[in-house]
C-alpha cells in the first residue's frame, strides 16, 4: 500500500545537500571494505539457509561500525537483525547473499549484501539527526525457501516505516515488478508389478505423472499470457521391467498478481489429481515453501529514489512488465518498499546465467554497489525530512506520509 501523500504538500522535503554530500562520501570512503566484502562472498557462495559466512561477515561489518547486531535472528540461523539510531521513522535496508545452486553468485546477491551495508555506513553518523532508526535486515533464501516471507511472520519487518533493497541486472529499471510465484511438490503412490507378467496388478505412478503433464499442457492453451507453470521430474522409476510404484515431479506456478496464483494454483493442482483418477494412484500435493508475492513498489518511495538516482548519473530507467520473482513482494504488500534493478551488463547476459556470475565482480557491479548504496541512503534521508516536515505541519498526523509529486 502505498503511503499516502499530504494533500497541503506538493513536493519532497529533502535532506540538507550537505548532509547528503557527507553520506556519499562516506560511502566512497568504505569502498574498499564493501568490495571486498562483495568478493569475497562471491568467492565462497553458500545456497538457501546455508549462508552462514556471508550472514557472519555481514554482520560483523555492521558490529564494527556501531550498529547492534542479533545473529541469527527471528528463528533463522543465517539471517541477523542490525539497528542504530532511534528516530520515529525505521527504514530497513535489506540485504540478501543467498547463491544459486550449481551457479554460485550468477544472480549478483554479494552485490545486494554490500549495498545494503553501504547505505547503513553512510548513514550511521546522521541517523539521530535526520530522525531515523535504521534497521538492516539479513535475509537468506531468495532463490529458494522465500526467507523474507519467514523473516516477515517472525516480526522482523515489525514497526518499519520503509524497506529497501537494489538488485543486479542485464537492465536498469526504478519500479521493478515480479511475478508472484507458488511452488508444488508433486508425489504419486501407485503398486508395484511386472510390466509381461502380471501388469494388469500395476498402477503406473509414472504414467499418472504423464498424463497430469499432458493436462499440464493442454491447459496452458487457455491460460493467460503472464501465467507461467513449469517444472521438472525428480522420480518416475528405475528400470523399464518393472511398473514404477512412486513417481515424484517439483514445479513451479507464477502469476502476475498474488491473486491470480490462488485460480492457477488450483487449476494446476487439478491436472495432477487428474493424473492420480486415470491411473488408480494416489497423489500427494504440498508446498516446500510459502508463495513469493509480486513486487508492488510504493510511489512516494520511488520518486525519492529516481530523483537520488538520477543525481547520481545512473542510466534512465526504463519501464518494464514483471520478470523474475522475489520475496521482497511479500514485504512490500504489508510494508511501503522499493526494489530499484541497477544494469551491470547492458543486456549481455541475465541472472541464472553463468556469465551473470562473472559481472557480479566487474567495475560496472562495483559501480552498483557505491551507487546502491548512495542512493539507498539519500532515499531513506528525503523520506525521513519529509516525514518530519509533514509532522511539524500536523503534530497529530502518525508517521506514515511521504510527500510526493505524482
Amino acid at each position: 500500500m502505498p503511503l499516502p501523500a499530504p494533500t497541503s504538500t506538493p513536493a519532497p522535503t529533502l535532506a540538507p545537500a550537505e548532509i547528503k554530500q557527507d553520506v556519499h562520501d562516506r560511502v566512497h570512503a568504505h569502498r574498499d571494505e564493501l568490495l571486498a566484502l562483495s568478493r569475497r562472498i562471491h568467492a565462497h557462495p553458500e545456497t538457501a539457509f546455508e549462508e552462514h559466512r556471508a550472514a557472519a561477515w555481514c554482520a560483523e561489518l555492521l558490529r564494527d561500525h556501531g550498529y547492534l547486531v542479533t545473529a541469527p535472528a527471528h528463528g533463522l540461523a543465517t539471517a541477523f537483525s542490525a539497528s542504530l539510531g532511534s528516530g520515529p521513522v525505521t527504514v530497513a535496508l535489506v540485504c540478501e547473499y543467498d547463491a544459486l545452486p550449481g551457479l554460485g553468485h550468477a544472480c549478483g546477491h554479494n552485490l545486494i549484501a554490500a549495498a545494503g551495508l553501504g547505505a547503513a555506513l553512510g548513514l550511521a553518523p546522521y541517523a539521530e539527526q535526520l530522525g531515523l532508526t535504521v534497521r538492516v535486515i539479513g535475509a537468506p533464501a531468495e532463490e529458494r525457501g522465500a526467507g523474507k516471507a519467514l523473516l516477515l511472520e517472525a516480526g522482523a519487518f515489525d514497526g518499519v516505516d520503509a524497506a529497501m533493497m537494489v538488485h543486479p541486472c542485464p537492465v536498469e529499471v526504478a519500479d521493478f515488478r515480479s511475478f508472484a510465484l507458488g511452488t508444488l511438490s508433486v508425489r504419486y503412490t501407485g503398486r508395484a508389478a511386472h510390466p509381461s507378467l502380471n501388469p494388469h496388478e500395476g498402477r503406473n505412478a509414472a504414467d499418472a505423472l504423464t498424463v497430469a503433464q499432458v493436462a499440464i499442457g493442454l491447459l496452458r492453451q487457455q491460460l493467460p499470457p503472464h501465467w507461467r507453470v513449469h517444472g521438472v521430474t525428480t522420480a518416475a522409476g528405475t528400470a523399464p521391467n518393472l511398473i514404477p510404484d512412486s513417481a515424484s515431479a517439483e514445479y513451479e506456478i507464477r502469476a502476475s498478481a498474488a491473486e491470480d496464483l490462488v485460480e492457477l494454483r488450483a487449476r494446476v493442482e487439478d491436472c495432477f489429481r487428474a493424473g492420480a483418477l486415470a491411473t488408480g494412484c494416489e497423489v500427494e500435493l504440498t508446498r516446500p515453501e510459502p508463495d513469493y508475492l509480486d513486487m508492488r513498489s510504493d510511489s512516494g518511495l520511488l520518486t525519492l529514489w529516481r530523483a537520488n538516482a538520477a543525481a547520481l548519473g545512473r542510466p534512465e530507467p526504463v519501464e518494464s512488465g514483471p520478470f523474475a520473482c522475489t520475496d521482497m513482494g511479500n514485504v512490500s504488500h504489508v510494508v511501503p518498499s522499493i526494489h530499484p534493478v541497477l544494469d551491470i551488463t547492458g543486456g549481455a547476459c541475465a541472472p541464472h546465467e553463468a556469465a551473470f556470475a562473472e559481472a557480479a565482480l566487474g567495475a560496472e557491479a562495483e559501480r552498483a554497489v557505491l551507487d546502491g548504496a548512495v542512493a539507498m541512503a539519500w532515499t531513506a534521508a528525503d523520506l525521513a525530512a519529509s516525514l518530519a516536515a509533514g509532522l511539524a505541519a500536523d503534530p497529530s498526523g502518525a508517521v506514515n506520509a511521504v510527500a510526493t509529486n505524482e
